[in-house]
């Protein structure tokens, strides 16, 4: 990546335009955090629901105690073992972040991205760049910089390509507001490895309706879904599949690898004209956690 695409980008953030950039989970669309009208543009490209807050990028933990109201040990522990990489940690905001980017609430979601291109965009900005998957709301998160100029194309001023994405599903978000860490969204960290850290931790698998702010994006009830009907079934539910013009993903690999793989799987079979798509659930293991969820959100049940 030329480093005069670098500054075009940072030129554009600065002037409330819209960059759409790599990270290793998914590409993220771009506004400087502290800009509501910035940030406003990224909820109307969407399509997505301002009850939906917006995960904030830093370039390392001292960015992040910039923009958070408290910073607590836990805190500290977690960014230490696991930034930059795919962990979004939830803390009281400054008044520097715009309402609109945390859906009106108190805290926002901070995170270090894995990436050398967003790393660099992101310290030569020095600043919160909030960063949803860049994509229209409710579909399938862009894994390549080509999947996000065929969804939003014109609609946004630039994008930055750093190659395929290498974890391939969102981070995992926690909670650590206080001395009871909560996992609100499982992701590319798993709760074995948070727990190695900082002990235990909850797991709150939350749904919201869409007139529910919530405290963490994907967790409403239509998320990561194709626009191709899409349904799940459990192996011993296979009988049921009727496999005439439409595809099946078996569940045939290990959990990272499925991960990396899996909305690009989706993106291409939608574009198919399947009439629709069938999913394997894989099996009900703390390995899967993040998967599963992706694909409950993504798919309805066969029966």
């Amino acid at each position: 990546m030329p480093a005069d695409d670098i500054q075009r980008a940072i030129a554009l953030l600065l002037a409330g335009k819209l960059v759409a950039f790599p990270t290793e989970t998914v590409y993220g669309l771009g506004a400087d955090a502290t800009n509501a009208a910035a940030v406003a543009k990224i909820f109307e490209v969407k399509n997505r629901p301002a009850t939906n807050p917006l995960i904030c990028h830093v370039a390392d933990a001292s960015v992040a105690k910039r923009y958070a109201k408290s910073w607590t040990a836990i805190a500290d522990k977690l960014a230490s073992a696991f930034w930059p990489g795919p962990i979004t940690l939830v803390v009281e905001k400054t008044r520097e972040i715009c309402d609109l980017a945390t859906a009106g609430g108190t805290t926002v979601g901070l995170r270090s991205p894995d990436h050398p291109l967003a790393l660099e965009l992101l310290k030569k900005l020095d600043r919160p760049l909030a960063g949803p998957s860049a994509n229209r709301s409710t579909r399938v998160s862009p894994t390549t910089a080509e999947h996000v100029r065929e969804e939003l194309g014109d609609a946004i001023d630039l994008i930055l390509d750093g190659g395929p994405c290498r974890v391939g599903i969102e981070s995992t978000v926690v909670s650590v507001t206080d001395d009871r860490p909560a996992i609100l969204r499982p992701g590319g960290i798993s709760r074995e490895q948070i727990e190695a850290v900082i002990g235990p931790v909850e797991f709150h698998q939350h749904v919201h309706s869409l007139e529910t702010p919530a405290a963490s994006p994907g967790q409403h009830v239509i998320h990561y879904a194709p626009l191709t009907p899409a349904y799940r079934f459990e192996s011993s539910q296979r009988h049921l599949i009727t496999t005439t013009h439409a595809a099946v993903i078996n569940c045939d690999a290990d959990p990272a690898v499925y991960a990396q793989s899996l909305y690009e799987r989706l993106r291409f079979l939608d574009s198919q004209s399947f009439r629709a798509i069938y999913v394997e659930m894989p099996p009900d293991e703390p390995a899967w956690l993040a998967v599963r969820d992706r694909l409950i959100r993504a798919t309805r049940p066969i029966s």
